[in-house]
């Protein structure tokens, strides 16, 4: 934010979309789930499309330095270790 002072909202984001399905599985991974993953089909899946418009952050050479992924083991990790269950 030291390169950008318009008054507009900036989406903070990596500019790859990722469905549903793909960050569930993801999560499933990260949390060391081993049960199944069940789609209730008969049911609307929401907006086609869920991509964050970054260009604002990109346009001042803004990328995120870390991926998705590690992000959230690094939440998980922080998560387990800070709340107690």
């Amino acid at each position: 934010m030291e390169k950008y002072s318009g008054l507009e909202h900036v989406n903070v984001g990596s500019g790859k979309e990722v469905t549903i399905k793909e960050l569930a599985e993801l999560m499933k991974e990260v949390v060391g789930f081993e049960g199944n993953l069940v789609w209730d089909t008969s049911k609307p899946d929401g907006t086609p499309r869920k991509l964050m418009d970054s260009s604002k952050l990109a346009e001042v050479g803004w990328m995120p330095k870390i991926s998705l992924k590690d992000g959230l083991i690094d939440t998980y990790k922080w998560y387990l270790e800070n709340v107690k269950l």
